[in-house]
């Protein structure tokens, strides 16, 4: 065998390596965004109206503004001054209703409070305690202050990127301590609300409905317009209260305009990115820290891109692929999409063919046909070169 068929044998074995990647493999149905499509103008399914969940049917709708309207309900954790005439250290002192809602006066009344108004609660002390013989029917001579609201546990279900139990309204204990220093009556906590928790749940998901939130409180529920969220008008941002369920409905379909930040969507999401490519040999050169990697809620691959520097350098490496992995959020199929660098930035098309990122996505950066071909050239050299030095010594 000659030296120059041994060097083309080499060489061909190694540029079959150096052929073009595979373009990833999707499971039918799993894209769920437009822009995630091969070609621009393919069909995609069609948004539909929610139904209302079967399980609400059977209880009572009431109309939105009654829980607007209604003022804040108690829960446990919070915490109540209560008063009564003619009493200085017995049963008027300050309260904090426990774990099952309850406050227990003197040592052996114990009352319900959670779910009710601070002016339900008080009447509901001063019969209990005039039943009990503890005090006299007179009028007035019971009176209570809300002094501080706690966190509420929600559940939220839906088209939500966390959905779960939500713990809301939690306070650090500098803020704890200045509201009980405070000798106001009354208190507001605005973490206690219907858009507070949704964001809590991680924000709404593009396919969600947002003419069909439902809130549930017990045997009644409502349904809400929350649109007014996304498109800068006024909605009802309803306060909640323990043990309350947040349903979310889904359109099915992927909405642009809902990703973007707002009240009821996530204010920025965390993305994974690797750029192995020349001439960088690791992802510290590449500058990807914390700060590349925390991206606004409605950053796109060819922002992205830009983070992770798999755009601009040599000519010889413009023409890098990326690879975005994602996550179908309706029926969390995984979704991996590739794209030409180059082609990106340069065709007209751009807007059509560039995914929205979705939280805990991925993307990665591969060299171009140019470099691959580079490392091959130098590889054979590096592998030929000790047999013709070899047959030169023979």
């Amino acid at each position: 065998m000659t030296h120059k068929t041994i060097a083309i044998l080499i060489t061909a074995s190694l540029l079959g390596g150096c052929a073009t990647m595979e373009r990833p493999a999707n499971a039918i149905g799993s894209q769920y965004a437009p822009q995630q499509v091969e070609a621009t103008g393919e069909g995609f399914r069609s948004c539909h109206a929610t139904m209302t969940p079967a399980d609400l049917l059977a209880g009572g709708q009431v109309a939105s503004h009654m829980f607007a309207s209604t003022p804040d309900l108690l829960a446990s954790g919070d915490r109540v001054r209560l008063k009564v005439a003619g009493d200085e250290d017995s049963l008027s002192r300050t309260y904090v209703l426990a774990a099952n809602g309850t406050i227990t006066l003197d040592g052996r009344v114990t009352i319900l409070l959670a779910g009710r108004s601070i002016v339900e609660a008080e009447r509901a002390i001063a019969s209990e305690l005039v039943e009990a013989g503890l005090i006299r029917g007179l009028r007035n001579s019971v009176r209570l202050q809300l002094l501080e609201l706690g966190g509420i546990s929600v559940a939220v279900s839906g088209a939500v990127f966390e959905p779960g139990m939500i713990r809301v309204g939690e306070r650090n204990p500098e803020t704890r301590g200045v509201n009980l220093s405070n000798s106001d009556s009354g208190d507001s906590n605005a973490n206690r609300s219907l858009t507070t928790t949704l964001r809590a749940a991680g924000g709404v998901r593009p396919d969600a409905d947002l003419s069909a939130v439902y809130l549930v409180r017990g045997k009644q529920w409502t349904k809400i317009d929350l649109n007014g969220a996304i498109y800068g008008s006024a909605i009802e941002d309803i306060a909640l209260t323990a043990n309350d369920r947040v349903i979310v409905g889904s359109r099915a379909c992927f909405q642009d305009d809902l990703v973007k930040p707002s009240q009821i969507t996530a204010p920025g999401i965390r993305v994974y990115m690797s750029n192995l490519s020349r001439p960088a040999s690791n992802n510290a050169s590449s500058a990807i820290n914390r700060d590349a990697t925390n991206l606004p809620y409605g950053t796109r691959l060819s922002q992205a891109m830009v983070a992770a520097n798999c755009v601009g350098g040599s000519a010889m490496n413009a023409a890098r692929k990326v690879v975005l992995m994602s996550r179908n959020p309706i029926s969390g199929q995984s979704v991996v999409i590739q794209r030409s660098v180059e082609k990106l930035v340069r065709q007209d098309d751009r807007d059509g063919r560039d995914p929205y990122l979705m939280p805990g996505d991925s993307l990665a950066c591969y060299d171009s046909f140019a470099m691959n071909m580079r490392d091959v050239i130098s590889l054979v050299g590096e592998t030929a070169s000790p047999y013709f030095l070899l047959k030169n010594l023979d």
